[in-house]
């Protein structure tokens, strides 16, 4: 099933969000074509417009690139650098926050499983 759409921000940056999380862990792999527009609005529900702009978000952050009459296909080194700009904005955006709730709430590192789901 499906994660719904948020009112978080337009549903092309959440569709780009979904597919960058889908590139870190490996899928497609680089060099790989993404899932056409198609496929994509039929899978999501969505309209291929909102696909296509969700796309051209991966393309302006260089992790996917477009193959006249062929697709969008993943860079090389797309995964590594996405790996990099996610590391970073967690540690200056979730992380100081995270650590105050954590401190709040009076856990250390000892009351974390980290294992566990």
């Amino acid at each position: 099933m499906q994660t719904p759409w948020t009112e978080q921000g337009p549903i092309y940056q959440q569709l780009a969000d979904r597919l960058a999380v889908q590139l870190l862990d490996g899928q497609p792999e680089e060099g790989e074509a993404m899932p056409s527009v198609r496929q994509l609005a039929s899978s999501y529900l969505i309209n291929p417009l909102t696909v296509t702009r969700a796309l051209q978000t991966l393309a302006e952050h260089g992790l996917v690139e477009m193959r006249r009459g062929m697709g969008m296909y993943v860079t090389p080194g797309a995964r590594e650098r996405l790996r990099r700009q996610e590391r970073e904005r967690f540690l200056k955006r979730d992380w100081p926050a995270l650590r105050a709730k954590l401190k709040r709430l009076g856990l250390t590192a000892g009351d974390l499983d980290w294992e566990t789901n």
